[in-house]
């Protein structure tokens, strides 16, 4: 049984190699230099979550401090994305806040961008709590919001009061029916209609999406709609797409996850819409022509 359990890992890490940088930090900003070589800009994650341990705790803070005192030295246009419950919110909203504040204030000294990432809904209330508490004294900082919840709409308009800055994804998460849109078409045609609210509403947003429908709506609304935003797709995905984008004098993130805790990650990617595992694989066989 464990053979086959290693099997299976060996496997599936060589489809997550696509997206996954490496186990270091840096692994990851040697992957941003390519990304910024390339024309892209970079959002570097650290993978994991629930993280109660003091010690693993302080060495993700260190890691995240390492990466943001990087980007200059290695000539690299980056942001970090941090999770909420690996530095802290699974213990309590107290110590999150005391050890997100030393990464910002790191961030604020480097001119950092830095996003946080939204996780499941038992999460959503406390991460928008926090976000406004400190974007109302740092002003470089983004929130997730998931297309997939039935409560975004709402979300996104009063953050929108207070000139937030937006990521808007599909969400990866699994939610219950009475708080969630579960089919592919009613969380793309929320998606839409978040989106339209952004380019009319927003200053500074971010389309997190591998969707080619999407992507089109939002080139078309961008030539009505002028704002400063970007594209974000996972390392490894959608390739020369994000060329077209680059050539077309759009801005492109390139979103690079690493560390050990690839797994559990990578499988929720491969989980949250179908048409993820025909975009994987046909990113995988594209990188084994080059």
């Amino acid at each position: 049984m464990a053979s086959g359990i290693q099997l299976m890992e060996k496997v599936l890490f060589k489809i997550a190699k696509q997206w996954i940088a490496g186990n270091t930090a840096d692994d990851a900003l040697t992957s941003a230099k390519n990304a910024y070589q390339l024309g892209r800009h970079a959002i570097i994650n650290k993978l994991g979550e629930y993280n109660t341990s003091k010690k693993q705790i302080l060495s993700t803070i260190d890691e995240y401090q390492k990466i943001i005192n990087s980007f200059r030295k290695w000539n690299i246009r980056g942001a970090i994305s941090v999770k909420p419950t690996q530095i802290g919110l699974s213990i309590s909203q107290k110590e999150f806040c005391r050890n997100f504040e030393k990464i910002v204030q790191e961030a604020r000294d480097a001119h950092v961008f830095v996003w946080l990432d939204m996780e499941s809904a038992d999460h959503t209330d406390e991460t928008i709590e926090i976000y406004n508490a400190f974007f109302s004294k740092y002003e470089r900082l983004g929130i997730a919001l998931q297309a997939n919840l039935k409560r975004t709409e709402d979300d996104l308009n009063d953050l929108l009061g207070i000139g937030a800055k937006i990521r808007l994804v599909k969400g990866a998460y699994r939610e219950k029916t009475s708080i969630a849109f579960k089919s592919k078409e009613d969380v793309d045609k929320n998606y839409v209609k978040l989106m339209n609210i952004l380019f009319k509403k927003c200053n500074e947003f971010a389309i997190a999406s591998h969707d080619g429908k999407i992507i089109r709506k939002a080139q078309n609304l961008s030539k009505k709609y002028p704002k400063k935003f970007e594209f974000q797709m996972l390392k490894g995905i959608r390739e020369e797409l994000k060329s077209d984008l680059i050539k077309k004098k759009f801005v492109v993130s390139d979103y690079i996850p690493y560390g050990v805790n690839w797994l559990p990650y990578s499988i929720r990617r491969i989980k949250e819409r179908k048409r993820n595992i025909l975009l994987l694989g046909s990113s995988l066989i594209q990188s084994q022509r080059v």
